[in-house]
């Protein structure tokens, strides 16, 4: 990747980007557009790009973790932890982990889910990322901040490759004085 390339403005990247995301249609339901990232992170310029301009506007603050949403958020969480040099907190659905937990019930589109992380993965204070490929209508993200914030962490901001604005989840996160850093953005679901 030249240098170029990585100080393009963001309408160039995001347009070289979402070439790199395959859509599939009525999946996982008829009506949904689904919008697969793993085409991206299998195209090494498209993951670099995307892992750098995440980490675009931390570069040199102090980030003491980044919490990644299971699954996806883990890989892109673990690429941004390590460009910010910072710990990795997974944050996974309820009864993977195997050490003490907290855990948050959250909203989905028909019914609520629980998520969990380590009781002691962030101590009161921490700076912290919250990572995931998308940004839907937010019931996982918002459930993730109001864990993170049980635990006393400072949210410096929620990123996303992907934000599909229609469904109202980054409005969602933004509301909840958290800021909001998407890639590119998709019309409909």
């Amino acid at each position: 990747m030249t240098v170029a390339a990585v100080k393009a403005p963001p309408m160039t990247i995001a347009y070289d980007l979402k070439a790199s995301v395959r859509t599939i249609p009525d999946y996982p339901k008829p009506g949904i557009l689904f919008r697969d990232i793993t085409t991206l992170l299998g195209d090494a310029r498209s993951f670099r790009c995307a892992i750098d301009e995440l980490v675009q506007p931390w570069a040199g603050s102090k980030i003491d973790k980044v919490a990644g949403i299971e699954a996806r958020g883990f890989i892109i969480g673990g690429a941004i932890a390590h460009q910010v040099s910072s710990g990795f907190v997974p944050i996974r659905k309820k009864g993977k982990l195997p050490h003490t937990t907290v855990s948050m019930s959250y909203a989905l589109e028909y019914g609520s889910d629980i998520i969990e992380m380590h009781v002691d993965a962030i101590k009161p204070g921490e700076r912290v990322i919250l990572v995931d490929d998308l940004i839907a209508t937010g019931g996982t993200a918002e459930g993730a901040i109001k864990l993170l914030r049980q635990t006393g962490a400072e949210i410096v901001a929620a990123c996303f490759i992907i934000d599909l604005p229609e469904l109202g989840g980054a409005a969602k996160i933004r509301d909840m004085g958290v800021p909001v850093r998407a890639l590119m953005e998709f019309e409909g679901h």
